[in-house]
């Protein structure tokens, strides 16, 4: 009798461990199989601005390695959290990712009722990139050579002088409301739906200057379109040796970046969001990549997982803090 009821549990522990090795193999033949269709990314702005300076060349990338499309949704209004609302409602089956940025851990403190946590309803995969905040005018509209004499003109003409941002409570808003702040000077704020948008109203001398990333000033910046007076960093961005930063400038405190970030939808299956880590890491990491990174002022990220959730986390505080401090508000 003994005999047999061993021989029964060794029979139940045969079995236990076949289940768990068929279910590892069968995670990894999902994980490999992923993705057997188009992959839609939600960027939360319309389509020229920062967020799609970095998302654009990355899903090319992705679509080419991948051999799967990977589709931008372009989804924008009220500083990027309508498009980030869809996304946390989106099918979590590996298929939809969000791509936001650094307005998303500024909007928990500026937008008293969400209908999303980015921390909660949302699963950290990786950052994108970090690019510096530069200040930049219209070279007709604000015609100053330096940060110098642009604050020499901005205190002697006080509401003169105007501002647009991609949105209420966005970097580029809160970015100004500090400028202003550590300064002492006032500058009007024209909330656009985007930084698109908004950049495109400064080229067309509609509005006198911005707080921007880099990433969506680049291109503008060396066609000669805007001016840039500094980079809100300690250090000049890579790619623009000539551009001075505030601490160069005379404001060393000032200093503002803005970064990207891609997340799943809470509820995606682990082995989709693994993949799209290894993904990430394979194609951020390529010259192809590095290079256009440069190009765009950015420094290449090395954050995954956890310790970008936990960088998210610090960056939440970290801007309510700003919002307290500034004062700033809903316009």
């Amino acid at each position: 009798m003994n005999a047999l009821l061993s021989h029964r549990r060794l029979g139940r522990c045969a079995v236990a461990a076949l289940a768990a090795v068929a279910a590892l193999a069968s995670a990894g033949v999902r994980a490999q199989g992923w993705p057997t269709k188009p992959v839609t990314i939600v960027v939360p702005f319309p389509a020229g601005g920062g967020t799609d300076a970095f998302a654009r060349p990355l899903t090319a990338v992705l679509t080419k390695n991948l051999g799967k499309q990977f589709i931008i949704d372009n989804k924008g209004g009220a500083g990027g959290t309508v498009g980030a609302g869809v996304a946390s409602r989106a099918a979590p089956d590996g298929y939809t990712f969000f791509m936001g940025a650094v307005h998303h851990a500024i909007a928990p403190s500026m937008y008293p009722k969400l209908d999303y946590n980015l921390e909660t309803d949302f699963v950290p995969v990786g950052l994108v990139s970090s690019v510096p905040q530069v200040i930049v005018v219209h070279p007709q509209r604000v015609p100053v050579k330096d940060l110098k004499e642009f604050l020499e003109f901005v205190r002697k003409n006080p509401g003169k002088l105007n501002y647009g941002s991609a949105g209420n409570g966005t970097s580029h808003h809160l970015a100004g409301e500090l400028f202003k702040l550590q300064t002492k000077t006032f500058i009007t704020h024209i909330p656009y739906r985007g930084a698109g948008p908004a950049l495109q109203d400064l080229i067309a001398g509609q509005v006198d200057m911005m707080f921007d990333g880099l990433g969506s000033s680049s291109a503008h910046i060396k066609g000669g379109r805007i001016k840039p007076l500094a980079a809100a960093s300690d250090k000049r961005p890579p790619g623009f040796a000539d551009l001075p930063t505030t601490r160069e400038a005379g404001v060393p405190t000032y200093q503002v970046s803005t970064w990207y970030g891609i997340w799943a939808p809470k509820g995606t299956p682990k082995e989709a969001v693994d993949r799209m880590v290894a993904e990430m890491k394979k194609a951020l990491e390529s010259d192809e990549l590095k290079t256009m990174w440069a190009g765009l002022g950015a420094d290449p990220p090395n954050l995954y997982g956890d310790a970008f959730g936990k960088f998210v986390g610090s960056e939440v505080k970290r801007w309510a803090e700003v919002v307290k401090t500034s004062g700033a508000k809903l316009d």
